[in-house]
This record gives C-alpha cells, sequence and structure tokens, in this order.
C-alpha cells in the first residue's frame, strides 16, 4: 500500500514520541477530556428523548428518526473527514467542528417543531463527524506506542460524557425545561479553548515531521490484501452487532424500565447514567488488555460475553435488569477501542480513514438500530424489542474468521 507523507504523520509521532520518553500524558488527558465534553452534548439528546415526546407529542418512530437524523449526519461524513485529513491533516478543525455542535444546542433551545429539532440533531451530528476521525489521529500521535492505552484513554472520555448526559438531562433540562438546553453551550465553548490549544501542539507535530521528510510504513502482519479485506469486513459486521445492541439501551432503556417497573423518568435516567458508567469502565479496560492479550481474545471476550446476560435480561426484575445492564455494558465496552486498533494496524497509515470508518459505523448502526427499533416498538411493544435484541451479541461468532496479528508479529 502506497501511503503519503501527510498519511504517515501518526505513524511517526508516535514513534518519535516513544523514543522521546513515552505517551504524551497532557495531550491524551486533553483530548480525552474534550471528548468528554462533545459526548456530554451528543447524550444529552437521547437523554431528553421522554421530555421531547411528551412536550412535542412524539411516537417512538420520530423518536428513532431524531437518532437516525443525528446518526447519519455522522456516520456520512466522518470516513470523508478521514480521507481528506489523511492527505491533509487540519489541527483546528477540531475547534471548529466543536462550533457546529454549539448551533445545534442553541437551535434545540428554542425549537418549536419537528423540524427544527431535526435540524438541531443533524448539527450536533455534523461536529462530532469532525471531531472523531482528528481526535483519534491524535490519540494515537501522542500515543507513545501504546496504541491500546492511548485510545482507550481517548475513549473512555466520550464514554464518561455519555454517561454525563442522563444526569444532566434529569437534573438541568427536566426541571429546568426546554430552555435550559442553552446552558450546555458554555461546555462546547469550553470544548473549543482546550480543542483549540491541543490543535497547536497538533499543528507543530505536523510541521515538525514534514521536514522530517517521509517515512516507510511496514507491513508487520504479512496478510495478502485480499485477507486485510476480508477482515475488514468482518470487524464492521462486529462493530454492527456492538452498536445496533447498545441502541436498544441507549435509546430506549428509560422507556422500557418506566414501561416494564412503572418507575418515574428521574429514576429511568439514574438507571441509564449506571449503565453508561459501566460503559465507560468497560471502554477503559479494553485497549491495555488488547495490548496486553491480544486484540481478538478482547473482542471474543467482549462481544461474545455479553449473550447470556443480554439473553436474560428481557425476564428479569428491576433489581436484577440493573445488574445485568451493567454487566452487559461492562463486557461489551471493552470491543470498540481494541476494534479500532485492530483495523488501524490491518490498514497502517490511515488512521484518518479507520477511525472514520468505524466511528461512522458505530454512528451509524446506533442510527439505524435506533429508527429500526422504534418502529418495531410502535408495532409490537417496547419488551417484545429487548427480547429480539438479546440475540443480536450472537453474530460474535464471526470473530473466528479474525487473524490474530499478536501471533504473527510475534513469529
Amino acid at each position: 500500500m502506497s501511503v503519503n507523507k501527510h498519511s504517515a504523520i501518526d505513524e511517526k509521532s508516535a514513534t518519535a514520541t516513544a523514543v522521546a520518553g513515552g505517551t504524551v500524558t497532557a495531550i491524551l488527558l486533553a483530548i480525552s477530556f474534550s471528548h468528554m465534553l462533545n459526548d456530554t452534548i451528543q447524550s444529552l439528546m437521547p437523554a431528553i428523548y421522554p421530555f421531547l415526546k411528551d412536550n412535542f407529542r412524539l411516537s417512538y418512530t420520530q423518536i428513532g428518526l431524531i437518532t437516525l437524523t443525528f446518526q447519519m449526519t455522522a456516520s456520512l461524513l466522518q470516513p470523508v473527514v478521514g480521507i481528506v485529513t489523511d492527505r491533509r491533516p487540519q489541527p483546528f478543525s477540531l475547534a471548529v467542528g466543536m462550533g457546529f455542535s454549539l448551533s445545534g444546542l442553541l437551535l434545540l433551545s428554542v425549537a418549536s417543531t419537528f423540524a427544527e429539532i431535526l435540524l438541531a440533531a443533524a448539527l450536533v451530528g455534523l461536529g462530532s463527524s469532525v471531531f472523531h476521525p482528528e481526535s483519534s489521529r491524535v490519540a494515537r500521535m501522542a500515543s507513545g506506542g501504546r496504541y491500546g492505552l492511548a485510545q482507550s484513554t481517548f475513549q473512555v472520555g466520550g464514554n464518561i460524557g455519555s454517561a454525563l448526559g442522563p444526569l444532566a438531562a434529569a437534573f438541568i433540562v427536566i426541571p429546568g425545561g426546554q430552555g435550559s438546553i442553552a446552558w450546555f453551550s458554555l461546555v462546547a465553548l469550553l470544548a473549543i479553548v482546550v480543542l483549540s490549544n491541543v490543535g497547536r501542539w497538533y499543528a507543530r507535530q505536523v510541521v515538525h515531521h514534514l521536514k522530517a521528510g517521509k517515512a516507510k510504513l511496514r507491513n508487520l502482519h504479512g496478510l495478502s490484501s485480499r485477507r486485510v479485506q476480508a477482515s475488514i469486513a468482518v470487524l464492521v459486521i462486529l462493530t454492527f452487532s456492538k452498536f445496533f445492541y447498545l441502541a436498544s439501551l441507549s435509546s430506549y432503556y428509560t422507556f422500557f424500565l418506566i414501561h416494564k417497573f412503572g418507575v418515574s423518568v428521574q429514576e429511568s435516567q439514574l438507571h441509564l447514567f449506571i449503565y453508561l458508567a459501566a460503559v465507560a469502565a468497560g471502554t477503559f479496560f479494553g485497549g491495555p488488555l488488547g495490548d496486553r492479550f491480544g486484540r481478538k481474545m478482547v473482542i471474543w471476550f467482549s462481544i461474545l460475553g455479553a449473550l447470556p446476560f443480554a439473553l436474560a435480561l428481557p425476564y428479569a426484575n428491576l433489581f436484577w435488569t440493573g445488574v445485568l445492564s451493567v454487566t452487559i455494558g461492562l463486557i461489551m465496552a471493552t470491543a470498540f477501542s481494541t476494534i479500532v486498533v485492530f483495523a488501524q494496524e490491518l490498514v497502517p497509515g490511515r488512521v484518518g480513514l479507520i477511525s472514520g470508518i468505524f466511528f461512522g459505523i458505530a454512528f451509524g448502526m446506533g442510527g439505524i438500530g435506533a429508527a429500526v427499533l422504534g418502529l418495531l416498538a410502535d408495532r409490537t411493544s417496547i419488551e417484545f424489542v429487548f427480547k429480539f435484541c438479546s440475540f443480536v451479541p450472537a453474530i460474535g461468532l464471526l470473530t473466528v474468521f479474525l487473524p490474530d496479528l499478536r501471533r504473527r508479529r510475534l513469529a
């Protein structure tokens, strides 16, 4: 595979950083913190679904369309952003992308029609499409060679932000009303400041490594192009299974708890927060475990290991529903950072493209899943949706077709 000097920046930077003394911790923490702020904003949208449903008298299908609009905006554009930035890095695009999210928040705080809600969701999704590919590249540049740890540190910030969204909805938006959403513009402004500083560091790395000249990237796994393409396809399907199932929890878990157990909206948000906190913990441990034990083994555990708990969830009482959802979130969340790094190792030098594809698929599958499941819930019941989704983790059996890159490198 031919790689131009721009697409090799992240690989050269990681090597130089490792030689200079290891991971650039301050940059990793900054990009993780920014990811937390970004995903707090994003997770606010599904967290206020019950609020929007009551205020605007929306159906489950319309709720699914909101998620579809938000996720597909991010999904369709992220690979495009990744391709562009592989060829020509854009250090300050991170701050610009957050500006789109800021605009979406302000519009959502004053929206009076369903169409305006959809437009606000699209703007927040557009901000996400710019943020994820470039910020994932920054994390890899600052990794010092510990790619799994860096990717997990980056992603756990997003998971913490996703967990904070329901709390913000429960204690700010629901008591304060629609106008209180505007307060979250301060979160976006803080993220713009942090990302501007990260962008300056990123720009210095670009200048330094372009002056250093062209680096040759080596294919260390020895796989044919056809085998690489097949492996990427398997990873895409595994990502689909993970995010299709998680869409049922992220978008409809509150409705499931309210409908089946009669809990209040605020209590359901607290349950969602606990589940999302477990997802954050699983994300953090997934990358380092992949670095230590091999990425294929972690993928086996993270996706297929959740199957028995997913099958039991629809039939449990309230207490065990909470326990099972936490267990599922903890196990399944170890997969995504591992899958992203696995794909980056399969296609060296194309971090932007790979990150864009997989973050885009994550958002796209979540959006498609939410729309399909919303339609299914309207035609059947929310309980049936959870029973149907309980079989989805079985798709993890396809992991058997992935190569063992760790063993091949050792050989």
